[in-house]
């Protein structure tokens, strides 16, 4: 199976990283070329545009075209100097922060906040107002405003580090602080940095050039961007083209930093850009069954590959499998077996940076390696997540992200979607459940959030619903409603259910027939019937059974039998 390779670049970025290089090739080598016509005086005197002087000249009768061109070196050394002091010095401090002690720490961080309380640029004002002005005074003026705001972003992103598993053990462990920091700190806060350091480096420049219009910046016989604004404003009604080489000049850079930020961030996202990109296969958006193929659920050749180091790996091994309506399918194996890999691949919601290929891959008559409709996905199939803790967007209420597919695309109103989700949160077990619809998903425990996502997924009475691990956050007691409300749903709906579980025993009560994956292969498939008696033939599947904790009873005529516990 061929794979392609390639780096993928944002048009942002592109577009970014090209006004970047005009701007430094200008920079370079526009000043001993134009420096004749932007110093030297004339008698030329504040003439209008022409072809010889295309922004026309100033009242000293010097071209203000070459005086732009450069101005926009000085300008570009002294912001990138600038947003240089404030990046590396905003790390030093956030970082260090995060591993002072606490005591250390907490004054630091209210120092620190009171500090980003004060707009950057006041705060260069007064440093600049008290420092002699010129150029150096600008930069240093600008770099120190600059540090606060980036390392209370830094800090904020060290807390999240600091409280990681790897580093709280590499803490433990004795590691000095320079390595946490350069180790383990800094590398895994790198991208976000280097994204936010952009729009450092674009706020700088305005700021830094808001200095020298108001005159504590650059001086004679020195300029920048910033002080031609300000030698333009006597010219202002009677030339007011003096102007516009500066601003737009500033605009252009400014803009080109933005560009690279928002093009490194989307870069960054692994569902927008990602340096190995997978080909998928051009598909119809819908598969007619195979004449006599009664199943809802037909797979055939699934395989999906991922990367590892950069190089393509596969994951799922040509797996075969179907669902009838009305059948419930368990899929069991131990974690890293492929079986939540498999069953997303299924529902289409494979991870972007996966492959996903076969033969056939069908629900109904969506193919799903091509796009369906999100409305008939909606209706179509439902989906019981793992982790209830990620389900919920933590800054919307419960009511409204349970009530979005019946609401969005299924025509119900707003009252009727709440009437119906208050009765479905009540059948799985929650308590005031009018109340837990007005609620943050924070305010829920876990086991509450898990019964919630059960609901949601049971309301729509789908064709096809996937449950990876449903009752993995439920007590037993509500574990055997949950199982009765999936048994229900396939009764009265027909629904074809996906369960995924490593409980053995509950999939063996619950499901028609099982799959043992293991190494993203079926290794066997099994009845329940066969599971209870252990009439099983390879290896894996025994151990599984084997680690099924059992009790062992005396039986009526003095023999033993056992029984699963």
């Amino acid at each position: 199976m061929a794979e392609t390779r390639r780096r993928a670049l944002r048009p942002g970025l592109v577009i970014g990283l090209v006004l970047f290089a005009l701007t430094i090739a200008v920079a370079i080598i526009a000043p001993p070329l134009v420096a004749d016509a932007a110093n030297t005086l004339s008698d030329d005197r504040s003439l209008p545009p022409s072809g010889d002087a295309w922004l026309g000249t100033n009242a000293f009768g010097q071209d203000n075209v070459s005086r732009v061109l450069i101005a926009t070196r000085l300008t570009l050394i002294m912001t990138v100097i600038a947003a240089a002091i404030s990046v590396v010095l905003g790390v030093v401090v956030g970082v260090s922060i995060w591993l002072a002690p606490p005591r250390v720490r907490e004054w630091c961080l209210r120092i620190l906040e009171s500090a980003v309380a004060y707009p950057t640029l006041i705060t260069a004002l007064i440093i600049a107002a008290v420092l002699l002005p010129g150029a150096s005074t600008a930069v240093i003026a600008m770099g120190l405003a600059g540090i606060p705001g980036f390392a209370r972003v830094t800090a904020n992103l060290a807390q999240q580090v600091s409280n990681s598993d790897y580093f709280v053990t590499a803490r433990f462990l004795g590691v000095p602080a320079r390595r946490l920091a350069t180790r383990h700190m800094i590398p895994a806060m790198a991208e976000p940095l280097l994204i936010l350091s952009t729009t450092v480096f674009a706020t700088t420049l305005v700021e830094i050039s808001a200095l020298s219009f108001v005159g504590l910046g650059v001086q004679v016989p020195q300029y920048d961007l910033g002080s031609l604004l300000n030698d333009s404003l006597d010219a202002l009604y009677t030339q007011p083209i003096e102007a516009v080489g500066p601003a737009i000049m500033i605009v252009v850079m400014s803009v080109a930093a933005m560009f690279v930020g928002d093009g490194l961030a989307a870069s960054a996202n692994p569902r927008a850009a990602r340096s190995w990109t997978p080909r998928r296969p051009e598909s119809n958006p819908t598969a007619q069954p195979a004449e006599g193929d009664t199943a809802l659920v037909r797979v055939e050749d699934l395989r999906v590959t991922g990367a590892r180091d950069g190089e393509p790996v596969e994951l799922v091994h040509g797996i075969d499998l179907h669902i009838d309506r009305g059948e419930i399918l368990g899929i069991v194996g131990e974690s890293g077996s492929g079986k939540s890999l498999t069953a997303m691949s299924i529902a289409g919601l494979a991870a972007d940076d996966l492959d996903v290929r076969g033969r056939t891959v069908r629900v109904g008559t969506m193919n799903m390696l091509g796009t369906p409709a999100p409305a008939e996905l909606a209706q179509s199939i439902s989906i019981i997540y793992q982790d209830p803790g990620t389900t919920f967007s933590p800054s919307l209420r419960m009511g409204g992200q349970l009530t979005e597919v019946l609401r969005t695309h299924m025509g119900r109103s707003r009252a009727e979607a709440r009437r119906i989700m208050v009765e479905a949160l009540a059948s799985v077990g929650v308590t005031m459940p009018a109340k837990r619809m007005r609620q943050y998903p924070y305010e829920l425990s876990g086991g509450m959030r898990q019964r919630a996502m059960i609901a949601g997924a049971v309301v729509t009475t789908p064709d096809l619903m996937i449950a990876d691990e449903p009752t993995t956050a439920l007590d037993v007691t509500v574990q055997v409603d949950v199982l009765r409300q999936f048994r229900r749903l396939r009764d009265e709906h027909s629904t074809a259910i996906l369960f995924i579980s490593h409980d053995i025993g509950v999939v063996q009560e619950l499901c028609d027939r099982v799959l043992v994956m293991r190494g993203g292969e079926v290794v066997e498939e099994l009845r329940p019937e066969q599971i209870r008696s252990r009439e099983v033939t390879h290896p894996y599947t025994r151990t599984l059974l084997d680690a099924v904790p059992v009790l062992t009873v005396a039986g009526q005529s003095g023999g033993r039998r056992e029984e699963e516990g």
